[in-house]
């Protein structure tokens, strides 16, 4: 990725002069709570995140569309925790909502968890959170402030395709289709792909995510507060190495992990944070992301396969990556049905787009060693996974 797209160029020169306020993130956070308010109660997380913005502030070869991506991530989610606290205080029923027997699509990235989560996502009786709602969690909005809402997601995907066109062909998103729950959720390693924060990184090994989780079944009770009640299907596989807070949180949570080879996992991930990286770094480091994204994704499956030992049997339905990616018309009602779900005619009808590449995407091709990584090394580090995944997948 030698070169950037002409709006990305031109985004930077415009966003040069603001560029100096990276020198002062302290004083920018702080016009930011002035903005989005604090809720009583809330010192620490409104902390966490002026810590976050202020290592984010150093990272190596950001950009001026970089910082500014930082910011407008830091305001969203102090304003959207405003936002949350403020309705269950006017409303303290909203957090009586049972948010029941919910699914989460886990796994390594790239191993089909978003067409698993589009499948699963087409019952009736099936509710997945759309990236329009993360992005604003909210009380049912009047028909204006909905298409507001609306409009500003789209805006932020047409962005991001502007700004970087091959992302596209790795993750597609819409406004209006289901999206990662980790949008919602405060700590999730967004921020590392986006930029090089090694403070950040230690930080994040150490933590706690239990209250973090508390906050995203929040965001899912004032979603489903007022409206009718269906099962939430959930999505990222950054929950992978959190499945011991998650389970605290969500104990009657059926987990769908996904499964795939994890030498192509890890390249075509790679990959997908180098397109989305080089938005806001410049140069890209690639064996640097090779090295951060290997240790993150190998120590998430480590701690993954840890929880997997303490957690109920039947909270775990393995999905093998031929299940969608070989022969959904076959694999789909095994879902289904591995979920206590029924599969009817309606999903068949619509399985085949839900399965199929967005219209204009091109192939997604990768290579490891472009990331300074080994298949070698790859396999040594998931020895333990591909025993698992030779039990549940032996083709």
């Amino acid at each position: 990725m030698s070169s950037s797209p002409l709006a990305l160029t031109l985004a930077n020169q415009l966003l040069r002069p603001a560029f100096g306020s990276r020198r002062s993130p302290s004083r920018v956070f702080d016009r930011i709570v002035e903005e989005t308010g604090v809720v009583d109660g809330d010192r620490q997380f409104v902390d966490d995140f002026r810590a976050l913005l202020g290592w984010w502030a150093e990272a190596e070869d950001l950009t001026p569309v970089g910082w500014q991506s930082a910011q407008v991530f830091v305001r969203r989610h102090l304003a959207n925790r405003a936002r949350v606290r403020r309705l269950i205080a006017e409303h303290p029923e909203i957090e009586r909502e049972p948010i029941e027997r919910p699914v989460f699509v886990v796994g390594l990235p790239r191993t089909a968890t978003t067409v698993t989560h589009a499948v699963l996502s087409l019952a009736e009786e099936h509710r997945s959170p759309l990236l329009w709602e993360l992005l604003g969690p909210d009380l049912e909005l009047p028909p204006r402030e909905r298409r507001r809402a609306i409009t500003a997601g789209r805006r932020m995907v047409q962005g991001a395709n502007l700004f970087t066109p091959r992302f596209r062909d790795i993750h597609a998103m819409a406004a209006e289709g289901p999206e990662e729950c980790t949008f919602a959720l405060p700590h999730a390693l967004m921020p590392l792909s986006q930029a090089r924060i090694p403070e950040y990184e230690a930080w994040y090994r150490e933590r706690d995510f239990t209250d973090d989780y508390r906050y995203l079944k929040q965001v899912f009770q004032v979603l489903q507060y007022g409206r009718p009640r269906r099962r939430w299907i959930l999505k990222s596989p950054l929950h992978l190495g959190n499945l011991d807070a998650l389970h605290t949180v969500f104990p009657d949570a059926t987990l769908i992990w996904c499964h795939r080879d994890p030498v192509t996992a890890v390249a075509s991930f790679c990959s997908l944070i180098e397109h989305g990286m080089s938005v806001s770094t410049r140069p890209l480091d690639l064996h640097g992301i090779g090295a951060t994204w290997f240790g993150l994704l190998s120590r998430a499956m480590r701690r993954g396969l840890a929880a997997r030992t303490v957690l109920p049997g039947e909270a775990v339905v393995d999905a093998p990556y031929s299940w969608l990616g070989t022969d959904p018309t076959r694999g789909a009602p095994r879902l289904y049905a591995a979920v206590g779900a029924h599969w009817t005619d309606a999903e068949a009808a619509r399985l085949a787009g839900a399965v199929a590449r967005p219209k204009g995407t091109r192939p997604h091709h990768y290579d490891l060693a472009r990331y300074g990584l080994t298949r070698a090394e790859v396999e040594s580090a998931f020895a333990d996974y591909n025993a698992l995944r030779a039990e549940v997948d032996p083709g």
